[in-house]
Order: C-alpha cells, then structure tokens, then sequence
C-alpha cells in the first residue's frame, strides 16, 4: 500500500471518530446536561478511549464548541453559515417574498439541528466562565447572519418601506429563535413543516408589502 493511501485511510478513521465522539457528546450534553457529563461518559458511549477525546479534542469546553459548531453547519467542513449554498441562494433571490421563503426554509433546517443543544450551551455558559469566553457576548454570530439577511431581504422589491433593517434583523432574530422553535415544536407538539408555515406568514405580514389583491403570506408561501 502507497504512502498515500495509508495517509487518506488514517485521515478517514480520524474523521470517523471524530464523528462518533461528537455525536456521543451531543446525546449525552442534551440527555444528562452538559456539567453531570464527564469525558469517560462519552468515550464509553462513543466505543473509544477517554485519552482519545483529549487528544482530538483537548478538554470537554473545546468538546462542546465543536459540537455546537458542527451542529450549525450540518457537517464538519469549515464553511461559515454566509457562505452556505442554501444562504447564498436565499440572499440571490429576485424578490423579498422569494428570498423571505427560502431564508426560512433554511434557517429551519438548521433549527432542527441546532434547538435541542441551545439550552445546554446556555446552561454551560451560565456556569463556566471559560465557556462563556468561546462565545464573546459583543457578538452574537446568529444576529450577524439575520441582518446579512435582512440587509439584502428589505432592499427587494415586495418589501415593507416603512421597516428598517436593523428592525427586520431584530424580528427575524426573534421569531427564527431556538427557544420558539423548542416552544412550538417540542412543547406544543407542532410539525417542522407547521412551524415553517406559520413562520413564513408571520415574517410575510412584518416585513412584506400588502398588496390589494394578494395579502403578505400568500405572496411568501407562494
């Protein structure tokens, strides 16, 4: 076997266990809580050594980072949410109704991943400074990637003159919130596709324009 066929096949185990710590870490986070699970707790359920997880991962906080990064994103590769191909698309709309449809189609896609790990993260953050120090409070990268969009959303046609920017970030920010999405999805029982709906009309009738013939959440569910 050539040298690089080693070296791709050991970039392939490491990439394979990399994956199952992390997905034993995020079972784990959300089953028992983020401070009443050790490293050992996540060797054992992800079938590897505990100096494994050091090694690859250093400590449970950088753990935990990744988790929550990998979790975003949907897959490991080092793409920023901006440069996504479904945000990319979303921000490439012609019109406002276009755009606001695809945007919350995306978002929830990743919702669906990120909610039930937010509570966690809040938890850690609450009662580990060092934690909280991964995540600067200046900047809340989720607000960044709502008023990129919101940016670009409210200058299309179909949307509301009367809004500012800074107000469409805000009220996306809001109503594409993990917490809401937990609220309705997990607590009151709604389907992804329920909340996807009812998030499309809500941000329709705040951030697009009425028209006589065809009311703001028609035109975004279009």
């Amino acid at each position: 076997m050539s040298d690089v066929k080693r070296a791709g096949k050991r970039a392939l185990k490491a990439r394979e266990t990399r994956a199952k710590i992390l997905k034993a870490a995020g079972e784990l986070f959300v089953r028992d809580g983020y401070g009443a699970t050790n490293l050992q707790d996540v060797a054992e359920l992800a079938g590897v050594a505990v100096q494994t997880i050091y090694f690859v991962f250093g400590n449970k906080r950088t753990l935990l980072k990744e988790l929550v990064d990998v979790t975003v994103a949907g897959d490991d590769e080092p793409v920023a949410t901006m440069e996504r191909d479904w945000f990319k698309e979303a921000m490439a709309a012609r019109t406002a109704a276009e755009h606001l449809r695809a945007h919350v189609r995306g978002t929830r896609a990743v919702l669906a991943r990120v909610a039930p790990i937010a509570k966690v993260l809040d938890t850690a953050v609450a009662m580990d400074p060092e934690v909280a120090a991964l995540w600067p409070r200046d900047t809340d990268p989720r607000h960044v990637v709502q008023s990129a969009a919101a940016g670009s959303l409210m200058a299309k046609p179909g949307a509301r003159q009367d809004v500012s920017p800074e107000v469409a970030a805000d009220v996306l920010y809001g109503l594409l919130s993990p917490e809401l999405y937990l609220l309705l999805v997990r607590e009151r029982g709604w389907s992804q596709e329920r909340f996807e709906e009812w998030a499309c009309r809500t941000l329709a009738a705040q951030l697009l324009d009425e028209s006589p013939s065809e009311s703001p959440s028609e035109t975004a569910l279009r």
